[in-house]
């Protein structure tokens, strides 16, 4: 003859159950978060000292170069349009939080001044990509846009 499970017993199989099936997803998650697995979002080869920014040029309203360390350049892409980097007398406010290594976008809080006048207004610009260019790409720069 058969006994019937106690409630407990139920309880205890229902739970186990449950975390024989949460278990391997909590891993899955762990292993996908971890930095060993994750998007190399902060490449040494994408990362600059901010002490080591020398100047900036933009050739446009979507981009500008910028010259760190005398001879590396950079390409900064811009999310949106930002009209006032190719102002007549653009100037460049940028904040820098935590590290002193700019590596991605997220490093970037930057504003753009159409003047230094009282009546100069900063605008947000808001970076979508840094890219280290390479000696081939910065020769393709137009002496009037390489900073």
């Amino acid at each position: 003859m058969t006994r019937p499970l106690s409630l407990s017993t139920c309880t205890s199989l229902a739970l186990f159950a449950t975390l024989a099936m949460t278990v391997p997803a909590l891993a899955q998650t762990t292993s996908v978060a971890s930095p060993k697995t994750s998007s190399p979002a902060k490449s040494e080869n994408q990362c600059f000292m901010i002490s080591q920014f020398e100047d900036w040029r933009a050739p446009d309203n979507t981009k500008m170069y910028i010259r760190v360390n005398l001879n590396e350049y950079f390409r900064i892409d811009m999310a949106g349009e930002c009209p006032e980097l190719t102002f007549p007398d653009p100037h460049l406010i940028t904040v820098w939080r935590g590290s002193n290594e700019a590596c991605s976008p997220l490093d970037w809080d930057l504003k753009v001044a159409d003047g230094t006048g009282p009546g100069s207004f900063a605008v947000p610009c808001i970076v979508k990509a840094q890219t280290r260019l390479t000696p081939t790409e910065v020769a393709a720069i137009p002496k009037k846009y390489k900073p």
